[in-house]
């Protein structure tokens, strides 16, 4: 692992930062780690027994902006945002690959599968997130591709013994009960703000995503049972990919496709007495 690439904000050393990591989360672009792993973030925040440690794969000099800046403008706004969170939310690290996203979008990538498998044996997380393998973002998806990769390429032994997909560019409230992992995301509300915050190069580019982020996990609290009072403040989705790590042979479309079949079937299943006559 390259330590010049790591950015630690308390300042100890790249090896020990690792170590410590008990939450790893792995996304795509700087944000997509607020967005999709705050209940991670949250059940390490000021603690010295659990440490959240983040990942950012691409540059993010493609993301939509009015009165686009140049592409090396926006990389350096982006990295310095991602780490401005980082020290914020008391990461444990942050490393940024600042690959481009054509990097890894159309083929794989067998030196960020391997530099992967090495961050995760040097981490050792209890829990991973990842994006989903719902998520409608070609990059995203390119992301967990290569991540999945990486864990499986791992002896079973040293493998997180939590791995989240995350909801970002699809929600997940609409798999069935016994797909769906729910995660509680209302502890240290201030903080789930300013994290969102810090990245002004999206939000004055024209997306607003602390509002959109904050407002789906309130959604999701309030929406999750209609028959009871809301039991957290905010919900995040996620599908557990554990099935995908006991079963090397399991395809993602596969594994997809059963969770897909499981919510049609629940769907039609309940329409069904409303049928005919």
């Amino acid at each position: 692992m390259n330590p010049t690439r790591i950015f630690v904000p308390d300042g100890v050393s790249p090896t020990d930062a690792l170590a410590r990591t008990t939450h790893l989360a792995i996304g795509a672009h700087p944000d997509d780690l607020e967005v999709m792993a705050y209940p991670g973030v949250a059940a390490c925040y000021e603690r010295s027994d659990a440490w959240f440690g983040g990942v950012v794969i691409c540059d993010g000099a493609g993301s939509p902006h009015e009165g686009k800046p140049a592409p090396e403008d926006m990389k350096a706004a982006r990295r310095a945002e991602q780490e401005r969170a980082a020290q914020i939310g008391r990461y444990s690290f942050s490393l940024q690959l600042g690959l481009p996203s054509a990097a890894i979008k159309t083929a794989w990538n067998a030196s960020l599968v391997a530099r992967l498998a090495e961050l995760i044996d040097s981490t050792r997380p209890q829990s991973l997130y990842l994006h989903s393998p719902f998520d409608r973002h070609a990059t995203h998806l390119a992301v967990f591709a290569h991540a999945l990769r990486a864990v499986r390429a791992l002896p079973e032994a040293i493998r997180p013994a939590t791995v989240l997909g995350c909801e970002v560019w699809r929600d997940l409230d609409w798999l069935s009960a016994s797909d769906k992992v729910q995660l509680d995301a209302s502890a240290h509300p201030k903080l789930a703000r300013e994290i969102l915050d810090v990245f002004g190069s999206q939000i004055q580019g024209g997306k607003n995503y602390t509002e959109a982020t904050l407002g789906r996990r309130r959604a999701h609290a309030t929406f999750s049972d209609s028959h009871h009072v809301d039991a957290a403040e905010a919900l995040s989705c996620a599908v557990d990919l554990g099935p995908l790590l006991k079963d090397p042979s399991l395809s993602v479309a596969a594994y997809c496709a059963e969770r897909i079949e499981r919510f049609r079937a629940e769907a039609l299943g309940a329409l069904a007495p409303w049928e005919g006559d």
